[in-house]
């Protein structure tokens, strides 16, 4: 395994490029989802291997549940699938997103509470019907902010810590609104490959690259 003199503690995965490459393989842009599955398991895998603490998936937002219906089904399908995978594995498993909307899969409501599966070695968080604008505002909407407190510690996503990295692949050079409070010190980095052709080689590149990248957090 190749080695590295500094890594990340939590990456963020923006994982575009399901539709695109269906298309491109002949297939309905709703097929691509489920092909998205095993690149995550295998990143997964990798993190765990590196000794990276946490990783947060970006499975579907608000936003994306304005696609086709056999759109929305397919990638709701996927992160349940994705989830029922990781149990078998040891993952410590949090779910954020907007229960209340009937387009949260109802299956993945356990896990809305951080979930050990196994011995827990590295955080795996899901973003699953999430909407920034849900996010920042949930402490509003729910009675959670006072005037002497932290904002930030009332948010939906407060169970999940600082990013270090994002990996973004398909080739947009856009954040979507990935975890905007988590995310503000993130470096950046885009694959051009589409998320269904992951491969480590990929993941192996963006962390040579993050190595040598002058972290300050603002200082």
């Amino acid at each position: 395994m190749e080695k590295f003199k500094r890594l990340p503690q939590h990456i963020g995965i923006i994982p575009d490029g399901n539709r695109r490459w269906a298309q491109s393989n002949g297939l309905n842009k709703q097929e691509g989802y489920a092909h998205g599955i095993d690149p995550g398991l295998d990143l997964y895998r990798l993190c765990l291997e590196l000794g990276i603490g946490e990783m947060t998936f970006y499975g579907f937002t608000v936003d994306n549940t304005k696609r086709p219906s056999e759109q929305t089904a397919a990638f709701q399908k996927a992160c349940v699938d994705a989830v029922e995978k990781l149990k078998d594995r040891d993952a410590d498993l949090l779910v954020v997103g907007n229960t209340n909307s009937p387009l949260f899969p109802k299956e993945l409501l356990p896990y809305t509470e951080r979930t050990k599966f196994g011995k827990g070695l590295i955080k795996v968080n899901f973003l699953v019907n999430y909407g920034w604008n849900w996010d920042l505002n949930y402490p509003i909407k729910n009675d959670l902010l006072h005037s002497s407190e932290d904002i930030t510690k009332g948010i939906a996503s407060s169970g999940i810590s600082r990013i270090d990295l994002i990996l973004r692949w398909g080739g947009r050079r856009r954040l979507s609104g990935f975890l905007p409070i988590q995310s503000i010190y993130a470096d950046f980095f885009i694959l051009d490959e589409m998320w269904p052709d992951y491969n480590r080689e990929q993941a192996y590149r963006a962390l040579r690259w993050y190595q040598d990248q002058d972290v300050t957090l603002g200082g």
